[in-house]
């Protein structure tokens, strides 16, 4: 009992802490690849969907088509755009989180002794 127990903190304090620490940059390209922010960037002002309207002969055809394509990259901008606050507000969230589990990673096995003994004065 006592060598499983020197084990797992070895691992714990050890190994164990330093793969959450090594999971903190997957974690965020996880969160990145999930949003396509790579993506996402590069075509922030292509037309929504590729929706785009081949201007005709006529003036009147060419300025709506002008204004359709106009409206079509402004309709895929602000998504793109939503969606990339959406992805860098994630991005904070994991990261403060991953922050947190690292902090509170070496005070976990300190609290079931902490646990006993509040469950035994209570």
């Amino acid at each position: 009992m006592v060598v499983m127990l020197v084990s797992f903190l070895g691992w714990w304090y050890g190994r164990g802490w330093r793969q959450v620490a090594n999971s903190f940059k997957p974690r965020l390209q996880g969160v990145a690849d999930s949003f396509s922010v790579n993506l996402l960037i590069p075509t922030l002002l292509e037309p929504w969907r590729r929706i785009v309207t081949n201007p005709g002969r006529s003036l009147e055809e060419k300025w709506r088509a002008w204004a359709d394509n106009t409206f079509s990259r402004i309709v895929g901008f602000v998504v793109r755009s939503f969606v990339l606050l959406v992805a860098g507000f994630t991005l904070i969230v994991v990261a403060v989180l991953t922050v947190i589990e690292m902090i509170i990673w070496p005070l976990v096995p300190l609290a079931l002794p902490g646990f006993i003994v509040a469950g035994v004065l209570a």
